[in-house]
This record gives C-alpha cells, structure tokens and sequence, in this order.
C-alpha cells in the first residue's frame, strides 16, 4: 500500500523532532550524574509534581482514578496522581544511576538498597529443572526484577514495550542491558521466542497490566477492561509454573522484591488451565497490588479504553 505523500512530507520533521527531544533528555540525565543521586531524585521528583499536573496524561490518570477509587475524595486522588508522577519520574531517573544505585553481588542475598522477601522460590525455580512464568505490573521501579533473578542464576527471557521514540528506544535498550541482557521486545514474533524459551526449561517474564485491544474483558477494579491472555494461554500449554513478582518501593531509596509462591491456576472439566479464569486472577493479584500502594502504579494510560 503507498505511503500518503503526506506521511512522507510530515516524517523527516517528526524524526528530527524525536532526535532532539531525545538528545536533551539524555544530556540532561548525563548532567544529573555530576550531582549526587538523592538530590538529583530530589529535584527531578519536584519537577515531576509541578510539570505532571500541566500534563494532558494527567486527566487520563484522574480519569482512571475516578473508576478505581470513586469513594476517594477528589483532593485524595489528585495526591495519589501527583505522587505518581514523582515516583515515575525518580524511576526515569534510576535508568542513568543502574550501574551505581542497584548493585546486587553474588555473595549477598539483599544490597544496601534492595531486600528479598521469599527469596527461597528464585532458588526453587533455578533448581526445578522446570519451565515457569513470572508476572509483573508496571509498579515502582518494576525493572529491578530481572537483576534479581539473574542475580539467583535464572535464565528469564522477559518482554517488554519499547519506547515510541526510537532513538529514546535504542538509549533505554543499552539501560535495560546492564539490568539483563534477555530481553525481547513486545509485537510480531515476540510470543513466538517466549514460546521457544518455555519449550527449552527456561524462564519468562510478562507486564501483564496493559490494555490489550485484542484481547479479553476480565474485571479490573470491578469494571471489564480488555486484558492480554497471552499468560494463561502458555501456562495452558506448557503446564508450566507460574509466580507473581513485584517491586515495592520504600522510604530512602530503597526497594522490597517480592515473589508469590507457585499460583494455583483455575482449571476446566478436562484439567487443563482454563484461559479467562487464569487471566482474571492475574488481573486480580494485579488490582490487590495497585490497592496496597496505588501511588507505585502508572495511571498515564487508559487501562480500560
């Protein structure tokens, strides 16, 4: 199909655009690293809270709010949104101090700055001999959790989305790298190497939060929201484990990591794992997560449509 001339006219700018947006993201972040990590975190925080605010994504995040948390007051809400944005953009931020912030050594169990509530499931996992899917949301500085399990020795083959500047995209990918470097990117063919990797004994990590056009209405915050069932599908056919993962952040800097033990999943007449049951307890566990700490999660997109 030819490509509208408008399209063609329009996309020298908009790449130029993208490239200098991304440029000054970058050269401010390399600036921020000549100043210690708290005070930078400290600035970009309130910078955060004072620019979200003037965003057009923050009415998407009241919007969101409103549906998950009507019997909250407004002025409730408001804080919970503009604690969001602070807490985005101290994980923003995080991406430039990897290497100096979040270092796990093989000798230790926690760092300074992470400790790991049910640690005995990683060693469980790496030990089975089995296939297994972890799941996560997108709650405070979720990319920590492949650096724990690399740090236990699992081999976990996680998905994530890229961002929609590819130039920002390329910069985020050499981040995510110091954190693991088996990562898949999420579109064509993605579901196909988690696949290979269930098939081979490995790992796989799954975001199971986003709005998934093509996929099922499950409850989220008692109303239906289209949810990906890509999860329950490959549990169904690899009869594989499946634990839940998340990262809470906590008071100076730090971070609790925490992992379910194995999910009992709801199955069908025949035994198998039934696929609409299995992704709305996901979906469940997800909102129990959200509820505990509704400040950690990304209320910027429109969850359910």
């Amino acid at each position: 199909m030819p490509v509208p001339w408008r399209y063609r006219l329009l996309q020298p700018i908009d790449n130029i655009v993208k490239w200098t947006s991304a440029q000054f993201i970058f050269v401010f972040l390399k600036l921020l690293r000549l100043v210690p990590f708290e005070t930078a975190s400290r600035f970009f925080e309130s910078f955060a809270r004072w620019l979200g605010p003037r965003l057009k994504r923050h009415q998407i995040a009241m919007d969101n709010l409103a549906i998950a948390f009507p019997e909250k007051r407004l002025e409730e809400r408001e804080k919970i949104a503009n604690d969001s944005w602070a807490q985005m953009a101290r994980t923003m931020l995080e991406y430039g101090y990897l290497d100096q912030v979040f270092d796990l050594s093989v000798e230790r169990e926690d760092s300074d700055r992470i400790e790991i509530k049910n640690a005995d499931q990683y060693v469980k996992l790496r030990n089975d001999g089995l296939p297994a899917i972890l799941f996560t949301g997108h709650l405070a500085n979720f990319e920590l959790l492949p650096l724990v399990a690399n740090k236990f020795g699992l081999k976990l083959l996680s998905m994530f989305r890229q961002p929609n500047n590819k130039y920002a995209a390329k910069r985020v990918a050499q981040a995510r790298n110091v954190v693991s470097e088996n990562l898949v990117a999420s579109g064509e063919g993605a579901s196909f190497q988690l696949m290979s990797a269930l098939q081979r004994g490995d790992h796989v990590g799954l975001l199971v939060d986003q709005k998934f056009r093509r996929g099922i209405m499950v409850p989220f915050f008692g109303k239906d929201a289209p949810a990906n069932p890509l999860l329950a599908k490959l549990a169904r056919r690899y009869d594989c484990p499946v634990h839940g993962a998340r990262t809470v952040r906590l008071p100076d800097g730090r971070f609790r990591l925490e992992i379910t033990d194995e999910l009992e999943l709801p199955r069908d007449e025949k035994g198998d794992v039934d696929v609409r049951g299995t992704t709305e307890l996901v979906n469940r566990i997800i909102e129990d997560w959200v509820r505990e700490y509704p400040e950690q999660w990304l209320w910027i997109h429109r969850r359910w449509g």
